[in-house]
């Protein structure tokens, strides 16, 4: 499951419920846990290998490009929960959600992903697809799906390439991996751009509003 590291020699008063201890010149005790979670959905913190945040600048810089609506999709090729690889065009001729979430197991992707679960009949009624896309690897992704008896595709975007290309923002300054639904026609170009990190089952209700009006 994918993991992201915060320096242990800054704080987060924001983030975090407990406080701080203060800080001695004998002792100066980790901030975090071993990986403790935030309140930040999809956001798993560990005061192992610690990186720097990156900056906005950098963070714009690494998108490649910004997929809106009316924009065809860019094609991808990525291993499945199984290890075999799945295109994109494999589901042309039919409606696709495709859905970026920031990791297997924390709290708000599991919430969307379960949602997703629950109204799975709704979106094959519809006639569409459900995909979902996480910077996890295939056995993680695997676990994920067994747990929780997801019906849907879980695909592996390790490097994050694919999320980068669709140009899916990240938040926190570029910490937390981007939560960004698409809804694709049969054709393949987006119809409906949806994001919101904080409230991960409302893409479920905004997707399905848009295919059952259209």
């Amino acid at each position: 499951m994918a993991s992201f590291s915060l320096p242990t020699n800054n704080t987060l008063p924001f983030l975090l419920h407990s406080r701080t201890p203060k800080a001695t010149l004998s002792q100066n005790p980790p901030l975090l846990p071993k990986s403790s979670r935030s309140q930040f959905h999809g956001l798993k913190l560990s005061n192992s290998s610690p990186v720097s945040i990156p900056s906005s600048s950098y963070v714009k810089g690494s998108i490649v490009a910004k997929i809106t609506e009316g924009s065809l999709a860019p094609a991808f090729t990525l291993k499945d929960q199984d290890g075999k690889t799945v295109s994109l065009s494999k589901f042309k001729g039919k409606p696709v959600v495709v859905y970026f979430y920031p990791a297997d197991e924390t709290p708000g992707c599991t919430k969307q992903a379960c949602a997703f679960r629950d109204s799975y009949e709704k979106f094959k009624k519809a006639g569409a697809e459900v995909i979902g896309i996480s910077g996890d690897d295939p056995s993680s992704h695997k676990a994920f799906k067994q747990k929780y008896k997801l019906p849907f595709t879980l695909l592996s975007d390790e490097g994050n390439r694919v999320r980068k290309e669709w140009g899916v923002p990240a938040d926190l300054f570029g910490a937390l991996p981007g939560r960004q639904t698409y809804v694709l026609d049969k054709n393949g170009v987006v119809r409906l751009v949806y994001n919101n990190q904080f409230q991960p089952e409302k893409h479920i209700d905004e997707t399905l509003k848009f295919l059952q009006s259209a």
